[in-house]
């Protein structure tokens, strides 16, 4: 659930200042970001181990496609976050923009939208697919719910790249950096990866199977 917390204040940000924010505030933002998928990485590898293997022992193609996918978002958020940031450390006192101003501002829409839309909703569709091969009517990997989650996150990511064909004016909804295209959609994507993981906790052997009391020792006479 870290990361659904912490992409609640990260989100907020960008929505503090109506006009160019001040360099705090861009820098952490893009800290926040660095933190956030530290985590996911972290996360990527703990779920690697509890997707489903063939009979050989190698992990099933939708397992590696959805582990593959989850840590390219992350490269790819790194990178949006990188050229986010290099506005304000280039250009302290200009007072621009990082989403809307500058040379760097279109590729980090492209980042943070369309690109970073379609690897995440391959994350969330492989996740549901291996999941489903993982687990049994007994034994679930995580609970429907989490299926059912991941599968509608995904398909609202794909809906979200047509907006590459909408422009940047980021106060429409569907801009390719607009606040809901772009922000809103990040925001679910976010939040919905820490429910994943809170799933995969409930779902724990350690969790769903009852503890046998201990066996009473006989009294000594």
């Amino acid at each position: 659930m870290a990361v659904g917390a912490l992409s609640v204040p990260m989100v907020a940000l960008y929505f503090v200042y109506s006009g160019p924010p001040p360099q705090w505030n861009v820098l952490t933002r893009s800290l926040l970001t660095l933190v956030i998928m530290a985590v996911l990485t972290a996360f990527g590898v703990a779920l690697a181990r509890l997707l489903p293997r063939d009979d050989t022992g190698r992990r099933a193609i939708v397992g590696q496609l959805t582990i593959v996918s989850l840590l390219t978002y992350v490269a790819v958020i790194l990178f949006a976050a990188s050229l986010e940031a290099g506005t304000p450390l280039a250009f302290p006192d200009r007072g621009m923009d990082p989403t809307t101003d500058g040379p760097l501002a279109a590729a980090m829409a492209l980042a943070h939208g369309p690109i970073a839309h379609l690897w995440i909703a391959m994350f969330f569709l492989g996740f549901a697919r291996a999941a489903q091969h993982r687990g049994t009517a007994a034994s679930p990997m995580v609970p429907r719910w989490t299926l059912r989650g991941a599968i509608v996150v995904g398909v609202i990511n794909l809906l979200a790249i047509p907006s590459l064909y909408f422009g940047m004016d980021a106060t429409h909804f569907y801009a390719i950096n607009g606040w809901g295209a772009d922000a809103l959609v990040g925001l679910i994507t976010l939040v919905w990866v820490g429910f994943i993981g809170l799933g995969i906790h409930r779902a724990s052997p350690g969790r769903l199977t009852p503890r046998r009391p201990p066996a009473e020792t006989p009294a000594r006479t």
